[in-house]
């Protein structure tokens, strides 16, 4: 495990999440996809192909004339970037000296030729980097992300690039009941007892899990004391579904487990009580009453992996308009024009709002100005 996997961002260029290197103006020696692969780079060497040494990457031809190269990542799911890696593991004597990180805001799914014509801010400007190592950048958090490209100076190849930030779900899209514990809809793990063999934010992927090594395992215990994990979820929302799935743990799944959520007590309100787990097995549990919860804590007894963890339950009210306005005051200048103008305003008076918002305090406040001046029917459409 790298420092990376452990910290609380996820990586939301990652294929994991959904990421899709939708663009690349070369890819002759290593193709762009290796870009957004979960796991680390490999090397082997005298493994060539018919167009020499095959590296685990995107490598491009040697340029013969100026110019860069350029790679574009359409995120998994958007958000505030906070820290850009580009790895260039095993690249050595072919390794771009420079690099620069760029990010776009756009509405939909927009071609490569579209988002050659949108606005995009800098993450990382253009800055030199050292071969066979992982170049890291810290990022002012700015506005909500959809896309990032990576451009190199002039050519060359890099192993991975990591895009880790705070997810920022749209919630237009998100339906009545959703999983609160979903990486992708903002929730995100706050603490956690051991995480000797994988990392606790497995848990949140979406999708099943593929391999034994895609869930989160902890040590063996020698002790009796048990392990544990705490996620801050998406939104407080009334519980109505929980799943422990211990798919692909055979021999060393929990025995048992406990599902807490906010309440009284030190051990807060109960989703879950202590209840037998089987191997390898989605378990799924209906929670009586649909407490209100904004976070949650699974205990496992005594240790073991455990492959996803969901909470399907409802946003309350509240949760919603604060998603809708936390979604609104990050959005970049030209997505938001272009939200308020397929929402029935005038161009002019949509510009003109977009504006002033950027203009405004940074936060909520922004977001809740715009909101409050959304037609009803576009009100609607955020299920206010």
């Amino acid at each position: 495990m790298t420092t990376e996997d452990k910290q609380a961002w996820p990586d939301l260029a990652g294929r994991a999440l959904g990421g899709s290197v939708i663009y690349a103006n070369d890819e002759l020696f290593a193709e762009r996809e290796n870009l957004i692969k979960p796991e680390e780079p490999e090397f082997r060497p005298h493994t060539f192909g018919h167009k020499g040494q095959i590296m685990d990457g995107w490598e491009t031809r040697r340029r013969r004339e100026p110019g860069s190269d350029a790679a574009i990542v359409r995120l998994g799911c958007g958000g505030v970037v906070r820290r850009v890696v580009v790895d260039t593991s095993y690249f050595t004597g072919n390794y771009p000296p420079e690099v620069s990180v760029e990010a776009c805001g756009a509405e939909g799914y927009p071609s490569p030729a579209e988002l050659a014509e949108a606005p995009w801010t800098t993450l990382v400007p253009r800055s030199a980097v050292a071969g066979d190592a992982r170049n890291e950048f810290e990022v002012e958090p700015g506005q909500r992300a959809t896309h990032v490209r990576l451009t190199m100076f002039p050519d060359g190849g890099v192993a991975r690039l990591r895009a880790y930030g705070e997810p920022v779900p749209d919630p237009r899209l998100l339906p009545a009941t959703i999983d609160l514990a979903a990486l992708e809809n903002g929730a995100v793990v706050t603490g956690c007892s051991n995480m000797f063999y994988s990392s606790p934010a497995n848990l949140l992927l979406p999708g099943q899990a593929r391999v034994m090594g895609d869930g989160w395992e902890t040590s063996r215990r020698r002790d009796q004391a048990n392990d544990w994990v705490a996620v801050e979820l998406a939104c407080a929302g009334s519980v109505e579904v929980v799943e422990l799935d211990t798919s692909h743990f055979v021999g060393n799944a929990p025995g048992w487990a406990t599902l807490s959520g906010d309440g009284p007590g030190p051990a807060g309100r109960e989703l879950l009580p202590r209840t037998a787990l089987q191997p390898d097995t989605r378990h799924r549990f209906a929670v009586a009453g649909a407490p209100v919860t904004g976070q949650v804590r699974l205990d496992i007894y005594p240790d073991g992996g455990m492959a996803r963890l969901r909470v399907l339950g409802r946003p309350t009210a509240q949760a919603r308009t604060t998603l809708a306005e936390r979604f609104l005051s990050l959005l970049p200048e030209s997505q938001l024009a272009g939200l308020l103008e397929s929402a029935g305003l005038p161009p002019a008076e949509a510009a003109r709002r977009a504006e002033a918002a950027r203009r405004a305090e940074a936060g909520q406040r922004a977001g809740r100005d715009v909101l409050d001046g959304l037609p009803p029917e576009a009100r609607a459409l955020f299920r206010l």
